[in-house]
């Protein structure tokens, strides 16, 4: 363990740097699926599998990569994870096809996977369980700040000096982190190896089960539209002005964050906002779009707040298992909405893709609703606190401490 506080918060700065610049790299193509596409002469469905790749793998390396690393030290994992991170950066700047693009896109996937199941739950280890909540809230900021910060500026760069520089400017974050991690955290040896047959256990907990269901409908209304937000905002705003737009998304993506996690919106509640902005988004004109954007950002910020407390709740005596689940089950909806809605982009229109990710949005409302009545993700976390007094179980509410006070219906 680190001894100087201040060499701890360094650590925590490291790791929350390692996942923004995995979330920056993961949907900067959402801002740049038209050069993408053009360079490679490929409809705007098509480019999309850059979304699809990386969420899918990702979903499998989760248990993967956790389970078969479970007994290495994850400093040297969070490590090698980011220099994986610098090559997939660069191997994607220099693709000469678009299939070497996805191989990049694959690699992206393995970090994803790796990266967000062991290091989200680290805090309790670096800064000690009084501070873990702070600490958990901080790595989690950089989920927000990868879109107000990350993919505007990325899409930035990519206008100015092309897509391709876009990821090697990443590359060179993932180097620069990787070095970072392994200077400044401490080692960090297994403590607990997360096993295939508690992962199995998890999924037969209710709370686990509804949590799995409303993420998966959420996130599919969610990024089965706004993947493909660049192609309809170059038909409503001047393309010079796109950039700004996405900030200004990215911005209320992190007043959403808070708003979460001080109980001011719960699932249910952005659930609705998400279905009202991408319905209403095709119909609007440049300020309307704005507006909602506005709304949709803030719904968004709070849906990874809604759902990882979730998960802590229905499982608060397995964190790292947790994780597990939340990440896999988060990233392969990605993949599942950004696949589901090139089909539909490609198929009929941008607009019909909206209006379908609203109707989505709005069964994944009524499901929240639906487990809200039943009890089961409070049912599950009080059964398990109630009989629960291992080490794990102390160290699932410390690291969910910033997260667990998000409504999650």
């Amino acid at each position: 363990m680190i001894t100087s506080p201040r060499s701890r918060w360094a650590a925590v700065v490291a790791v929350t740097v390692g996942i923004f610049a995995i979330v920056t790299t993961e949907i900067l193509p959402i801002g740049l699926l038209n050069p993408i596409a053009g360079d490679f002469g490929l409809a705007a469905g098509t480019a999309g599998w850059t979304m699809t790749v990386p969420g899918f793998v990702a979903a499998v390396a989760a248990p993967v990569v956790t389970v078969g690393t479970g007994r290495l030290d994850r400093r040297t994992m969070l490590a090698a994870l980011m220099l994986l991170l610098a090559v997939a950066g660069f191997l994607a700047a220099a693709a000469p096809t678009f299939a070497v693009l996805l191989v990049a896109r694959f690699l992206v996937g393995l970090v994803i996977g790796g990266f967000w199941s062991i290091g989200s739950g680290l805090a309790p280890r670096l800064v000690g369980t009084a501070a873990a909540g702070r600490a958990t809230s901080v790595i989690f900021s950089a989920v927000p700040l990868g879109s107000v910060l990350g993919v505007p500026l990325g899409t930035l760069v990519g206008q100015l000096a092309g897509w391709r520089t876009a990821f090697l400017v990443l590359g060179l974050l993932a180097l620069a982190t990787a070095a970072a991690l392994r200077l400044v955290t401490p080692p960090l040896p297994a403590t607990g190896a997360t096993r295939a047959t508690v992962l199995k256990g998890l999924l037969t907990r209710r709370g686990v089960r509804s949590g799995l269901a409303v993420t998966f409908l959420v996130v599919l209304a969610h990024f089965g539209t706004y993947t493909y937000i660049t192609p309809l905002l170059r038909d409503v705003v001047r393309p010079e002005v796109l950039s700004g737009y996405l900030l200004v998304y990215g911005a209320a993506g992190i007043a959403g964050t808070f708003l979460a996690g001080m109980n001011r919106l719960n699932f249910t509640t952005a659930a609705i906002l998400i279905a009202l902005a991408t319905v209403l988004l095709p119909h609007a004109g440049p300020i309307g779009a704005l507006a909602l954007l506005v709304v949709w950002g803030v719904a968004y910020g709070a849906v990874p707040v809604c759902s990882q407390a979730w998960f802590a709740r229905a499982a608060p005596d397995a964190p790292e298992a947790a994780t597990v689940l939340f990440t896999a089950s988060f990233q392969a909806t990605i993949s599942a909405g950004a696949l589901a809605g090139g089909f539909v982009v490609d198929a009929v229109s941008l607009p019909a893709v909206m209006t379908a990710g609203g109707v989505v949005a709005l069964a994944g409302a009524a499901v929240v609703q639906g487990a809200r009545r039943t009890g089961a993700p409070a049912r599950s976390a009080r059964g398990i606190s109630a009989t629960s007094s291992t080490t794990s179980s102390s160290r699932a509410r410390s690291s969910a401490d910033a997260v667990e006070s998000s409504s999650t219906e």
